[in-house]
């Protein structure tokens, strides 16, 4: 530890003042003597005068300031700390049942029979990841059809779920495109602009949500993508958009693959809800397929956080598509470059639950199902939420916005104010940009959550 050592004579005004100031700081009781750990102090008295040293041990981190909480994981250490039965969380994305429980899939339960009855080891897995995983993994979103996928132009490396494949991929952007800009959405996912800042990536906004409509603000998001320097990455959620839920149309993405196209941007896909979003696998990767379709270059990040729930095992990939089957080898060896020194190798529980679960004809039928009844959930309390607030609202307010949007999210257009009168009088907890999780929402609390927009949105300016 760093010390400071001061001398202060009792004859001196001003330094008494200083004494004052230091014995208050370093919690020195006079009388008593009594020290704070690590602060010595040694006095000495000659010719009527007192000095005083006083040694105090500085901590070397005393620069590293207090982070604030996460806007999104700061909304579940507040609900818990609410003893209110009326509480809801509707802040993180995380599947619940109608009892707003935690969920795990009948599938994944199986599968991880099946990995126990096999006794397979714990060694450490290539950098790479499992290559089952990475096979399925691939196929699940390019299709098993695919030219890119038949050709080996596909760079594909298991990730530590979304947020890893995509700081890892942050990281190739970093050292291949100097200078590159990614293009974000206005809003989106709130991890976004951290992974690239972190990554020293620099980036932009583009158009996209529209709160007079509360819908998607199409001819802004097409301007800004032309106004793009040519060359960008143009960061698109593949579908569910996130915070919104507001997806563009199959017209409006033929447009969008236009625009890039024509710019020489290259797409740069999140790709974190398929088959959760629609229940249908292909539907919710036609996004990705469209772009390839075109012969486009282009990265996605995928999770299966929520499609399989497996949120704490933190599986996912990073897949690079390219021109050549010999771009995407060099491609893919840069990536286990980078991947070496951040975490040296991805963890094996989860991708061997994805290889299993896909791997299996039966298990990989099961899992569409349970797909199809998480999204068919949210659907029904969407619909009843939709339903609540049409009946209760007598100022003719349109809420169709709400059955419009997709997925997990609802982006009700409740301003900051409104959003902390929801938390603070209806106890519902949510981010601070008026996004609520309906997976956090049953059918039974619809009603409640209906008084409290209401009320939040015509009382709060």
């Amino acid at each position: 530890m760093a010390s400071t050592m001061l001398s202060i004579a009792s004859a001196s005004p001003s330094a008494s003042l200083s004494m004052h100031e230091t014995l208050k700081r370093g919690k020195v009781k006079l009388g008593s003597v009594k020290l704070t750990p690590g602060l010595m102090m040694k006095t000495k008295q000659s010719f009527g005068r007192v000095s005083m040293a006083v040694a105090v041990n500085v901590s070397h981190f005393e620069g590293v300031t207090m982070a604030p909480p996460d806007p999104i994981l700061g909304v579940s250490e507040a609900f818990k700390a609410d003893t209110t039965d009326k509480k809801l969380n509707l802040g993180v994305g995380a599947y619940r049942t109608e009892e707003l429980q935690p969920y795990v899939l009948d599938v994944v339960k199986k599968a991880e029979s099946i990995m126990l009855e096999r006794g397979e080891n714990k060694e450490y897995l290539p950098i790479e990841g499992l290559a089952a995983f990475n096979k399925a993994t691939a196929e699940l979103l390019f299709g098993a059809d695919s030219a890119a996928l038949k050709e080996q132009r596909v760079a594909t490396v298991q990730g530590l779920s979304g947020t890893g494949s995509l700081r890892l991929a942050a990281a190739l952007i970093e050292r291949y495109f100097p200078g590159a800009q990614v293009l974000l959405s206005s809003p989106t996912w709130g991890n976004h602009k951290n992974i690239f800042n972190d990554a020293r990536v620099p980036w932009s906004e583009y158009c996209y949500y529209d709160p007079k409509t509360v819908g998607l603000d199409f001819e802004g998001m097409i301007a800004d993508i032309k106004a793009a320097p040519e060359g960008s990455f143009i960061l698109l959620h593949g579908c569910a958009h996130n915070p919104t839920g507001i997806d563009p149309t199959p017209e409006q993405w033929e447009k969008i693959v236009d625009v890039i196209q024509e710019k020489n941007h290259i797409p740069f896909f999140d790709v974190a809800y398929q088959g959760f979003a629609s229940g249908s696998l292909d539907a919710d990767a036609s996004s990705v397929r469209l772009f390839i379709e075109r012969g486009m270059e282009l990265l996605v990040a995928q999770s299966y956080s929520k499609n399989l729930g497996l949120y704490a095992d933190r599986i996912g990939a990073i897949n690079v598509v390219c021109s050549s089957a010999d771009a995407a080898t060099r491609v893919k060896s840069q990536l286990k470059k980078l991947a070496r020194p951040m975490y040296s190798n991805p963890p094996i529980h989860g991708a061997r639950i994805v290889a299993n679960v896909v791997g299996d004809p039966t298990l990989f039928n099961e899992w569409k199902a349970e797909m199809e009844m998480m999204a068919g959930r949210i659907k029904n309390v969407r619909q009843k939420l939709f339903d609540s607030l049409s009946s209760k609202d007598n100022s003719g307010k349109d809420w169709s916005f709400i059955l419009k949007q997709i997925g997990m999210f609802s982006f009700t257009g409740l301003n900051k104010a409104q959003s902390d009168n929801m938390t603070n009088k209806w106890h519902v907890y949510m981010t601070k940009d008026g996004r609520i999780s309906l997976a956090g929402l049953s059918l039974a609390k619809c009603e409640y959550l209906a008084d409290a927009i209401i009320d939040s949105f015509h009382n709060v300016s």
